[in-house]
């Protein structure tokens, strides 16, 4: 027998019904890595979805990115089609997905090696002689090099694919927690540390661990690179803890439940977020609007003042719209405005916030930055991201998005226009802003992995530098192809 029903339509103000939450999983601790004792996380991906709301803030729907769902003998689900397009019948959840093999070990199961002690714990199971504590989170050993890195999380050098895997996949969740911890928050907010803790759980399943590039890890590097800008010292000195606060969950959550696929290819296929912001901003007030809806959920906010509360959704809001690579050069040329003036006044929190909003926007597009075993890495795996979406327009006969065409681009050419249009005129003005060892290091690295790219790729280097010639071009208008990668990467 086949059972078929919408998600419901719900006021904000009525509480989640209990059938809703049991289905998200939105009471329990489900951790990709059943950190908590959870199921399979693929099962639980396909029983959640995320939070979003409509243009006017009053109805909040409990949609996946594919909109309602139908569900078959309480196993799997069969996604309903909008609009007319054939492509919006895809699970934006397995677009990135590669077929396996009939047989072969999913690799997120020889993802790390088993330690010795996991070993000697299975060694010991096999006798049937009972272990003393059931429920390790962690190998001890794996455990105590993720913790060896979390005190050098200040690092620019920071490696957070190693921390990933010796995290078992779940570095948002510790890296975050950690941070939050260490500015003291959790104790003078008075946060409910389960609570915390699950709302972040839930952040990290919200992300798309299919995408190349678009997935929890990449929300875990961005919050390391936010923390990192926070202890400047000009943000130290006058930063409130109130600022460092929604600037960490900002980060955590800046590209919360993406699909993999830019705001162009939503919009020309119709689908129905497009048309629930109107084609603007559509992807960052989704991750807005996701975010907001997992604070409510885990109540993490509730004791505070509804005033409060409120406060923290616009701001936070106001810091994930500004990572909307379309309005690039109108903060630009604010913050370049501000830096000629000298009217920066870190006093004022109109002030403190805008610049937070800069270093939002400077973490989310900071892997050009970073050494350059870090740096090529990320590099590939957007690339890789914008190639499966040219792939997927080419098989629907869309027109090919910018750069996302593979027999037209390389990594190099695509990374090199980027780093020259939207990258350098960014950085170059945070370093005005903030000249530290620091910005000089993320210049350096810049230029030298600008300098990789192109003696892989002559010809894009040159085709940049001459777009570089023209007085003005490469800090006043980024080339729409730019733009429209770093609308991806963003």
């Amino acid at each position: 027998m086949e059972l078929c029903y919408q998600l419901p339509v719900l006021p904000l103000d009525r509480p989640v019904p209990k059938h809703v939450l049991s289905r998200r999983g939105a009471i329990s601790f489900s951790s990709s890595s059943s950190l908590f004792g959870a199921p399979d996380p693929r099962q639980l991906s396909q029983r959640r979805g995320a939070i979003s709301y409509d243009s006017s803030d009053q109805t909040a729907l409990y949609i996946r990115m594919l909109g309602d769902v139908r569900v078959r003998s309480q196993v799997g689900f069969e996604p309903e089609r909008r609009g007319s397009h054939p492509y919006l019948g895809v699970d934006f959840r397995t677009l990135h997905s590669r077929a396996e093999s009939a047989g072969s070990i999913p690799a997120r199961r020889v993802r790390r090696l088993f330690s010795f002690q996991r070993h000697l714990l299975s060694s010991r199971l096999l006798r049937g002689a009972p272990h003393l504590n059931p429920l390790h989170i962690l190998d001890e050993d794996y455990c105590g090099q993720a913790k060896c890195m979390l005190e050098k999380v200040g690092s620019w050098n920071f490696d957070i694919f190693l921390f990933d895997r010796l995290t078992n996949g779940n570095s948002l969740v510790f890296l975050t927690f950690h941070l939050l911890n260490q500015y003291g928050l959790i104790e003078l907010f008075q946060l409910d540390m389960v609570k915390v803790r699950q709302f972040l759980v839930l952040v990290q399943e919200d992300y798309h661990n299919q995408n190349p590039y678009h997935n929890a890890v990449h929300a875990a590097d961005v919050t390391q690179a936010m923390h990192c800008y926070l202890r400047e010292p000009k943000l130290a000195q006058s930063l409130t803890s109130f600022d460092i606060l929604l600037g960490l969950l900002a980060a955590a959550t800046h590209d919360l439940d993406h699909p993999g696929v830019n705001q162009p290819f939503l919009i020309k296929t119709n689908h129905y977020l497009a048309a629930l912001y109107r084609n603007t901003s559509v992807l960052e007030n989704h991750h807005w609007r996701s975010a907001v809806g997992l604070l409510r959920e885990t109540e993490l906010f509730s004791h505070l003042p509804a005033e409060d509360s409120l406060s923290i959704e616009r701001q936070l809001g106001s810091l994930i719209l500004a990572t909307d690579i379309s309005r690039q050069n109108e903060y630009l040329s604010r913050f370049r405005t501000h830096l000629d003036e000298n009217n920066l006044c870190l006093g004022h929190a109109s002030h403190r916030h805008f610049v937070l909003q800069m270093a939002l926007k400077c973490a989310d597009i900071c892997n050009p930055c970073r050494p350059w075993e870090l740096s090529k890495q990320w590099s590939e795996k957007v690339t890789e991201e914008f190639f499966h979406q040219g792939d997927i327009e080419k098989k629907h006969k869309l027109e090919i998005s910018p750069l996302c065409d593979s027999e037209a681009n390389t990594i190099a050419s695509v990374q090199i226009g980027f780093m020259t249009y939207v990258v350098e005129p960014l950085f170059a003005e945070w370093a005005r802003f903030s000249d530290t060892r620091l910005s000089q290091t993320m210049l350096g690295h810049l230029g030298l992995n600008k300098a990789s790219w192109s003696a892989m790729d002559p010809e894009a280097s040159g085709s940049s530098e001459e777009g570089e010639s023209e007085p003005g071009r490469a800090t006043e208008e980024p080339s729409s192809r730019a733009l429209s990668q770093g609308s991806q990467e963003s």
